[in-house]
């Protein structure tokens, strides 16, 4: 039976159907059969188990077997826990000819690499109390014997010097030399009976812009034997630092407080430079992430060396001029642009050359010299080193001369030029450092001027 409502315009339909049964009676020698009503209760009864009893098989079945129902696990929840074998790290010699993973790099030469703390006195405070600073760096060992690299930064001004090793043993370090031009410092410690592990030297010429590289350092001073990795992002980075130039390997490592020192491996795990330091916007002072800078190792060994052997670097240039009057800027012959000398030091370069005083210096090889301080500059730049020979031009009496100097060594100074020298660089300011920061890595703060170190 149909029925349609038209009151909404909706339409419901109830259907129901009887079937057509034949008509029956009940013979008349036979009493009607009486219907017992309790047995369509018992079979819903038992269709709701089966039911409910299905449903349930058949949500254990769906946990635990998957819908093809193919296992038959009674568990129904399982947490899979991979049963591979853990990797272990072998470590492997740095022969230079056979590219390493960067575990095995650091396996190779953690316990070639150290951290160092340094304490240096910085006077007394208006307490009367001696007030000390701290600071804190990284290094490598290069040498069985115990000479270890660091920057110069690092320990300057140092008087108390300690290295720490992977292995938990500290010792005593020894300040060997070191030179701040270059930001490289030696260090020394007596390892007894241990025989220290040396790293292996390689050269940054090995390098490709997007190599791999790695460094292992201590940063914020906490954070030992830390690794830290990268890329190459640019060889032959030119950045000024202080008024002091320095050729750079910029790197995608990060490079934080303590890092400097530290070693910069290459994909062999060979040592191709010195992480030296962080870049910066100067107008800020805000540190850039993911920017650091390494020295070409190239550049300082032989400084090393040096220091190793003589205790100072002994190849710095050394001209033998003076200029007392540069400050007040009395130039007799100020129609000429020029580094105006005042005296030559008997038997020096200069005066083997031919210079006295009052000639006015114009060039130094092919650098133009328009003043005193790009003459320091010039003599004192890493492109003249002692025993170089170069072409000096200079005004006398309005006439130009040229002659060839032969540069002397900063160790060959008698005292009186070098008290002469450091009274000019007092007065000499420094040079724009192009958006260029240096972090030194010291731990001081405003409170240790006045209550001593942490």
């Amino acid at each position: 039976m149909f029925e349609n409502n038209d009151n909404n315009n909706n339409y419901e339909y109830h259907y129901s159907y009887q079937p057509q049964q034949p008509e029956t009676r009940p013979s008349p020698w036979e009493e009607p059969k009486k219907h017992n009503k309790r047995w369509p209760k018992v079979v819903a009864a038992v269709l709701c188990a089966a039911l409910l009893l299905g449903g349930t098989f058949g949500a254990g079945w769906f946990l635990s077997g998957g819908r093809d129902g193919s296992s038959d696990k009674e568990d129904t929840t399982q947490v899979m826990v991979s049963d591979r074998e853990p990797v272990e790290v072998q470590t492997v010699s740095v022969t230079g000819s056979q590219k390493l993973t960067f575990p095995e790099i650091y396996a190779a030469n953690v316990d070639s690499c150290v951290s160092i703390y340094v304490v240096s006195s910085a006077g007394y405070n208006i307490f009367g109390q001696q007030v000390v600073n701290a600071s804190s760096g990284s290094g490598f060992v290069i040498t069985k014997d115990g000479y270890i690299v660091t920057n110069y930064h690092v320990i300057e001004d140092g008087s108390t010097v300690q290295v720490s090793f992977n292995d938990g043993t500290t010792y005593d370090a020894q300040i060997v030399g070191g030179d701040a031009d270059y930001d490289v410092a030696v260090l020394k410690i007596d390892p007894g009976d241990k025989e220290l592990k040396p790293v292996v030297i390689d050269t940054s010429g090995s390098l490709l812009v997007g190599d791999d590289i790695m460094t292992i350092g201590n940063p914020l001073g906490e954070l030992t034997f830390s690794l830290s990795d990268g890329r190459v992002s640019c060889l032959n980075r030119e950045i000024n630092v202080d008024g002091t130039p320095f050729n750079m390997i910029q790197i995608s490592a990060p490079v934080n407080h303590g890092n400097s020192g530290g070693p910069l491996f290459n994909i062999y795990g060979e040592v191709v430079g010195i992480v030296s330091a962080k870049y910066g916007n100067s107008s800020s002072d805000s540190s850039v992430e993911g920017l650091g800078f390494a020295i070409p190792i190239e550049d300082v060994m032989d400084l090393i060396k040096d220091i190793m052997e003589n205790g100072q670097v002994t190849s710095h240039a050394w001209l033998g001029v003076e200029n007392r009057q540069a400050n007040n800027g009395q130039n007799p012959q100020s129609n000429v642009a020029g580094a105006y000398i005042t005296g030559v030091t008997a038997g020096g370069p200069a005066e083997k050359a031919g210079l006295k005083a009052g000639d006015v210096i114009t060039m130094l090889g092919t650098t133009q010299i328009t003043s005193w301080t790009d003459l320091q500059t010039a003599v004192g730049s890493k492109s003249f080193k002692a025993g170089d020979t170069t072409t000096i031009t200079y005004v006398r009496d309005g006439k130009v001369y040229t002659a060839e100097v032969t540069f002397g060594s900063t160790t060959d100074m008698p005292e009186d030029d070098k008290t002469s020298e450091q009274q000019d660089q007092q007065n000499v300011q420094p040079q724009p450092n192009n958006g260029g920061t240096y972090y030194d890595d010291s731990m001081e703060n405003f409170f240790n001027q006045f209550f001593g170190s942490r």
